[in-house]
């Protein structure tokens, strides 16, 4: 499949927006489909996405500002967009309804991301925040396998399992999992 715009416009500015919150000193992680990428996920074929705590979230528009980034205030109220030609970065303050906590960053490991050392979610952080986006319209089963095949081993599944236990998409894709072999034993219950 063809990426909806040039991947190299994303690496670019992803690598650049962690550099401004970097030297903007804002706590910061790396998500969505390019922290999984980095742990062994296909490279996703959109944007990229980190997480700031939400008491940050002014901070981190200042900061990426700061370095002479164009940042886009969109109608939604938990992210701002760093945007560059056809390409955009997604800084979110709040996921799945509830605000982005310190914790959370705290937890993230530092990784090379294209040669840029910054914060990448926990695996077992990113796959419980890509199973609690599941909904009615929104439960794409087949993005969400490979990236569980390739972080599997990376992953607390029990915890991912409590975590996710109140969502009924999140249980049945954990199911699939078991019966798929890809994880077994992890079907809750």
């Amino acid at each position: 499949m063809e990426p909806l715009f040039p991947r190299d416009q994303v690496r670019d500015l992803l690598k650049r927006t962690a550099v401004a919150l970097k030297e903007g000193e804002v706590p910061f992680a790396l998500c969505g489909g390019y922290a999984a990428w980095v742990r062994g996920a296909p490279e996703p074929d959109h944007d990229a996405d980190f997480i700031v705590p939400a008491a940050e979230s002014e901070r981190a528009a200042k900061a990426l500002a700061d370095a002479g980034l164009q940042v886009v205030d969109p109608a939604e109220d938990w992210l701002l967009k760093v945007v560059q030609g056809e390409a955009f970065v997604d800084v979110i303050w709040r996921t799945c309804g509830r605000p982005v906590e310190t914790d959370l960053i705290q937890r993230a490991e530092t990784l090379p991301v294209l040669s840029v050392q910054m914060p990448v979610l926990d695996a077992t952080d990113l796959i419980a925040s890509k199973l609690m986006a599941l909904d009615e319209h929104y439960c794409d089963f087949g993005r969400l396998l490979p990236v569980a095949r390739a972080v599997r081993e990376q992953v607390d599944w029990a915890q991912v399992s409590r975590e996710v236990a109140e969502n009924d998409f999140a249980v049945v894709f954990l199911a699939l999992l078991d019966r798929l072999d890809i994880v077994p034993g992890v079907s809750p219950g």
